[in-house]
């Protein structure tokens, strides 16, 4: 069994967002999602209808869990070893930023301070990404 799983095994692996190597990689998924995040909390504190409240926490959670999903594939997919070489701050800046989108952050807060915590690390994401791009 193991021959025949060596013979039919990939020679090359990719990955990709999309499960395809197509290297189509944009923060600004995570950041439209970190918007749309913001823009709830901000609703819901200008609103006191208990089931637009409801809908709006509802909404924010799944915003919030979509900006960790894009932050991962930038994270796992996108960035290579010499990236987070030539950036060393990297690795912890996605892990502080996956976290303020997490149960820690956004999930868990409807304070739109929050949600503008989660942007302004989105965007230094965004910043080295655009870098690397260049180079």
């Amino acid at each position: 069994m193991r021959l025949v799983s060596r013979i039919l095994r990939p020679r090359v692996e990719a990955t990709a967002h999309c499960d395809l190597p197509c290297g189509v990689y944009d923060p600004a998924q995570a950041r439209i999602e970190a918007e749309s995040v913001k823009a709830v909390q901000e609703k819901y504190q200008a609103n006191e209808d208990p089931e637009f409240r409801e809908r709006a926490i509802l909404i924010k959670e799944q915003r919030s869990e979509l900006v960790k999903h894009h932050l991962w594939v930038l994270w796992t997919d996108y960035f290579k070893p010499p990236h987070f070489e030539k950036y060393p701050e990297l690795h912890d800046l996605f892990n502080r930023a996956t976290k303020a989108a997490g149960a820690g952050g956004t999930k868990a807060s409807m304070d739109p301070a929050s949600g503008q915590a989660l942007l302004d690390l989105i965007a230094q994401i965004d910043k080295i990404f655009w870098e690397t791009k260049q180079g």
